[in-house]
């Protein structure tokens, strides 16, 4: 099978995890995946990491966007977004390694895209599916979003783990948020794609084509209060509500 993917950017944001980079960038060419353009976009890391990346650009050629010191996410994406020219880009960040399915689903989300103009992404993994899908076709469905309906995860039409778009994501739905927390500047854009009546299909068997590794000595960097992720049950009712009331109410202003 061609498993060489003209007019795709792979973009990845990194930041002091060259060893997880190395293991993405090595899992795309196992599989014999070739892209026409790879670029990394680092978040100001140490010293020791920027020689690290200097070593897998001589085995993985990759273009390198940094910066002198940490900005934050949004920042990030912002400036490695800006420096791609294909058609469409793959964006992955360096937790994620593909698995041998992701090949030719992904071929099947370019046919798609390259036919139906008016789909903004596809989204290959989430940690939980999105709660409102009509089936499309080929191991896809299409994502989709009403006021009333009542699950607060619906506010994930967009969501920051792999996914394909079309270059003019940006233009179509803003810039990334600068200044802010990871997980508020991928709330921004939620909202931005709502807003914006963006559209876009979501693959079923969504952790089928990628998986999330993080390793004790390279953890995620991106990081929560506590009590987002408490199981306590009190705290669990609390967060339910107040994401229904948070949650809806920004909907409601963004007039979907």
């Amino acid at each position: 099978m061609d498993n060489k993917f003209t007019g795709v950017t792979l973009f990845i944001t990194h930041y002091n995890r060259t060893n997880s980079l190395g293991r993405l960038l090595k899992s795309f060419k196992e599989l014999d995946c070739i892209f026409e353009d790879i670029v990394v976009s680092d978040d100001g890391s140490s010293a020791a990491n920027q020689d690290n990346l200097i070593q897998l650009q001589r085995e993985f050629p990759f273009r390198l966007i940094g910066t002198l010191n940490n900005k934050g996410l949004g920042n990030n994406l912002n400036k490695g977004l800006a420096a791609i020219v294909t058609p469409y880009t793959l964006y992955v960040q360096e937790d994620f390694v593909p698995t041998v399915l992701f090949p030719a689903h992904f071929r099947d989300a370019l046919d798609i895209m390259n036919t139906r103009k008016e789909l903004d992404i596809v989204r290959f993994f989430a940690l939980t599916p999105y709660p409102y899908l009509t089936p499309f076709g080929k191991g896809f469905s299409e994502m989709v979003i009403k006021p009333w309906y009542m699950n607060y995860t619906k506010i994930y039409f967009y969501g920051d783990p792999p996914h394909l778009r079309r270059k003019n994501f940006t233009q179509k739905f803003g810039t990334y948020a600068e200044g802010l927390k990871g997980d508020r500047t991928e709330y921004r854009m939620c909202i931005s794609f709502i807003q914006k009546r963006g559209k876009g299909l979501f693959f079923d068997n969504h952790k089928q084509l990628f998986t999330q590794e993080n390793t004790d000595q390279e953890p995620s960097t991106m990081t929560r209060k506590s009590w987002t992720t408490s199981k306590n049950p009190i705290i669990s009712i609390i967060r339910y509500g107040y994401r229904q009331l948070r949650y809806n109410y920004d909907l409601l202003l963004s007039r979907y």
